[in-house]
């Protein structure tokens, strides 16, 4: 696909009519990305992720000028938060199942070769998404989860370690004390569900994708996935086209979020195939948050009918255009131009 620069300059427009519907009458019409992350000009190193990816595009971008893959950039770039106690969201730290053990998911995927691994479920093991990279490097399989993905883990010598510390201990126990029995579990259908928002969970996750100056992509998405999560359950993250997607020819998406809602609707996957199109990273983004709030059942929505959950999509197209956007409220997508990393602000469907 053969895409100029100076064709795809973002301004401020809502996204496509196709698809979107009134599901946009609440969605804020100013872009927050002016131009390309690199301004349009060359070929370049780039990186985007979550917020909590700001300082990890340092480390990606360096290691990508001393000719390290993109994907294993993004690797080396998350496993600052994966290290990182006080980030609940992934790793050491990261907040356990309604078990109290921390169990994490992660995907890799590399653009010139199109390959890809990941692993779901994983105790005992930090760098979930360096064990990611082994599957896709080292085996025939692109998915590993439980007690496998931590054998594998253990062969490729990862040290096995207690990821639940002292702080994220201390809030499971919190919601061990207020626990409600449907925070997991719904009632049969023939049941009355009542109303109301869903209790409240913490989706953290952590994505981030590099380019370098050939053009090449290579991504990662990693998390310790929902908080207080019924055992064995894997979210969005490991599961290609939805937590992460990768096309060397168009770019690449990663999410952080609700991640049944990814799931459903593929997000990352629709994503990459509307920049195919011709979208914007940022219309998109839109486009795609659009459907899955159409799609939203009625027990996920609040007062106003909108879905009351969280989700991010961030993009980045092969031109080095980056965007992306958030389902309500606010949030920031982590830019890095090859010269230096940033915060921006993500458009809301909902505000």
């Amino acid at each position: 696909m053969t895409i100029k620069r100076r064709d795809f300059l973002m301004s401020a427009i809502g996204v496509s009519a196709m698809g979107a519907g009134a599901v946009m009458a609440r969605a804020t019409s100013r872009s927050a990305f002016a131009q390309p992350a690199g301004g349009g000009s060359k070929p370049g190193y780039f990186a985007i992720g979550s917020a909590n990816a700001l300082h990890g595009l340092d480390v990606a971008i360096g290691n990508m000028r001393d000719g390290m893959r993109p994907v294993e950039a993004a690797v080396a770039g998350v496993q600052l938060t994966e290290d990182n106690p006080d980030d609940h969201s992934v790793g050491l730290g990261g907040l356990p199942n309604e078990d109290g053990i921390v169990e994490l998911d992660a995907s890799v995927m590399d653009g010139p070769s199109h390959k890809c691994g990941a692993v779901g479920a994983l105790r005992d093991i930090c760098h979930a998404s360096a064990v990611a990279l082994r599957v896709m490097d080292l085996t025939d399989h692109v998915l590993l989860v439980g007690e496998g993905a931590r054998r594998f883990a253990v062969e490729q010598g990862f040290p096995v370690e207690n990821l639940l510390t002292d702080a994220a201990r201390n809030e499971w126990q919190k919601w061990k004390a207020e626990l409600s029995p449907n925070d997991n579990r719904l009632a049969p259908p023939t049941e009355p569900r009542g109303g109301g928002a869903p209790p409240e969970f913490t989706w953290g996750t952590i994505t981030l994708m590099a380019m370098n100056e050939a053009g090449d992509l290579g991504g990662t998405t990693s998390t310790s996935g929902r908080s207080y999560k019924i055992p064995g359950r894997v979210g969005d993250s490991p599961v290609i086209g939805a937590g992460l997607y990768l096309d060397n020819e168009v770019g690449g998406c990663g999410s952080t979020g609700r991640g049944e809602a990814n799931l459903i609707n593929c997000s990352c996957f629709a994503v990459v195939e509307l920049m195919r199109q011709g979208r914007t990273p940022e219309e998109a983004a839109r486009e795609v948050l659009a459907r899955i709030a159409k799609k939203c059942e009625p027990r996920l929505r609040n007062a106003r009918g909108e879905p009351d959950y969280q989700l991010k999509l961030y993009a980045m197209r092969k031109d080095g255009l980056v965007g992306g956007a958030i389902m309500r409220d606010k949030g920031d997508v982590a830019v890095h131009d090859g010269t230096h990393s940033r915060l921006i602000p993500l458009p809301a469907i909902y505000t």
